[in-house]
């Protein structure tokens, strides 16, 4: 199941996100931007970085890492990265905060010994999802992260009353997002399923979504470059993007065109027309 994909979805709707998981969110927590950043020289990936509103002199900046995998490296890592980017922005922040996200307490590092004043540190917050209480208690988008640990056989069902609840809480773009995300999570948790099984185990059409427009544009790329590759031959680097920057409906058009076509002016053709 692709979670960092996930996460970050949830995240980028809904930076307040993280907040809510913490016993002291800052003031202004509705005006921090999500982002993910590149560290150079070493080269570290930060899964996200919550930015304090850049008109806010020396704000907090806080790191985020959600950890689905048994990593017995990961402070060392996490650590070396926060501070590094801290200290390469010292003047724009006053502090910084650090969140690691498990989905239980058994993936965390095993020898914590060297880091025992980090971890203890009030700078320093380990969430369990699994201990924060039952999914339908829980604010909607935490009970979204939460639903990405449930084991498959429960997860059907409290996928069908997050839907519900959403319904009746959420305002109307926000309930649209929630429905996204929500879809996306049981379409990667269930990717043995066909879309037909997932639209029963929801109760809802795929079709209305974005998670299936996308999944469904992917499909139709996939196709049609193979189409053509049959028809036309290899495609040059410049045409293969091109072909992939196609609207759905486009593409569509090009998999019906494509089937007369005998050669790469076929396709150049074809392209003029647009």
């Amino acid at each position: 199941m692709r979670r960092d994909t996930i996460f970050y979805k949830l995240f980028q709707q809904s930076p307040t996100l993280l907040f809510e998981l913490l016993t002291n969110p800052p003031a202004n927590a509705d005006e921090y931007r999500f982002d993910s950043v590149a560290v150079k020289e070493p080269k570290f990936e930060i899964d996200g970085v919550f930015l304090p509103p850049e008109s806010q002199n020396s704000g907090v900046v806080y790191f985020c890492e959600v950890q689905f995998q048994k990593d017995e490296r990961l402070y060392e890592r996490v650590f070396a990265e926060s501070w590094l980017y801290f200290y390469r922005n010292r003047d724009r922040f006053s502090n910084l905060q650090i969140v690691i996200i498990y989905p239980s307490r058994n993936l965390e590092q095993s020898d914590i010994r060297p880091y025992l004043s980090q971890l203890n540190s009030p700078q320093v917050n380990r969430i369990y999802l699994d201990e924060l209480g039952n999914i339908r208690s829980l604010p909607l988008w935490v009970a979204l992260m939460v639903l990405t640990t449930i084991e498959d056989e429960q997860a059907t069902e409290e996928a069908r009353y997050l839907l519900s609840r959403s319904q009746q809480e959420a305002p109307q773009t926000e309930n649209s997002a929630i429905i996204e995300l929500l879809t996306t999570i049981m379409v990667y948790k269930f990717e043995n399923k066909s879309q037909r099984e997932v639209e029963e185990m929801l109760g809802i059409t795929l079709k209305e979504t974005r998670v299936y427009r996308e999944i469904r544009e992917e499909g139709e790329k996939s196709l049609v470059l193979r189409l053509l590759a049959r028809r036309v031959g290899e495609l040059p680097q410049e045409v293969h993007q091109q072909v992939e920057s196609l609207p759905l409906e486009q593409l569509e058009n090009l998999g019906e065109a494509l089937l007369d076509f005998t050669s790469m002016a076929d396709l150049d053709a074809w392209f003029n027309q647009l």
